[in-house]
């Protein structure tokens, strides 16, 4: 077999560095529209609130539905007393404790699911959304009938909690 020129080397080069190119190019496509797609049982509802009142509706409505704000964050908060602006976002961990007792009697590796999230975030145009999995989307990978069955006595109490947040007039968005 004769041996390769310089311009075949650089030919075959080229071809290697187009391959690569064009593999993380689709390995990048790919990724971002499951990223789009979101987790199953992902609900987002689209809300007339300003974030600032989005979040404050979200708090009163856990507390509304006999569940407790274990904690709640937010990255644009932390932004701000540091002298930063970014969009509003916060996440607020909500849980209460027996049903805690009854996950961690049904599996214990399921703790680390609780508490569970709903998040907030603001849009351009000034209003903010309110996204959430449902607790049987979360609990789901665990594959036990008994944490599937606590799953489904949440599953009404959080969408209870964002009907009530996101207010009339809201836009349900099923994101998968």
């Amino acid at each position: 077999m004769p041996e390769c020129t310089t311009s075949c080397r650089r030919r075959r080069t080229i071809w290697r560095l187009d391959s690569l190119f064009i593999g993380l190019l689709l390995t990048a496509t790919a990724l971002s529209a499951q990223a789009a797609v979101g987790y199953p049982g992902t609900h987002t509802d689209m809300t007339r609130y300003r974030y600032p009142a989005l979040l404050q509706r979200v708090i009163a409505a856990v507390k509304a539905h006999h569940m407790v704000v274990v904690a709640h964050v937010s990255a644009s908060h932390g932004a701000a007393a540091r002298g930063i602006k970014i969009p509003g976002n916060a996440v607020v961990m909500v849980f209460r404790n027996d049903f805690a007792v009854t996950m961690l009697k049904d599996s214990v590796a399921a703790g680390i699911e609780a508490p569970l999230r709903i998040y907030i975030t603001a849009n351009p145009n000034g209003t903010a959304d309110i996204t959430y999995r449902t607790p049987s989307a979360v609990f789901a990978p665990y594959h036990n009938p008994a944490l599937n069955r606590l799953a489904r006595t949440l599953d009404p109490i959080f969408a209870a909690i964002v009907r009530s947040a996101a207010g009339p007039g809201a836009r349900p968005v099923r994101l998968s």
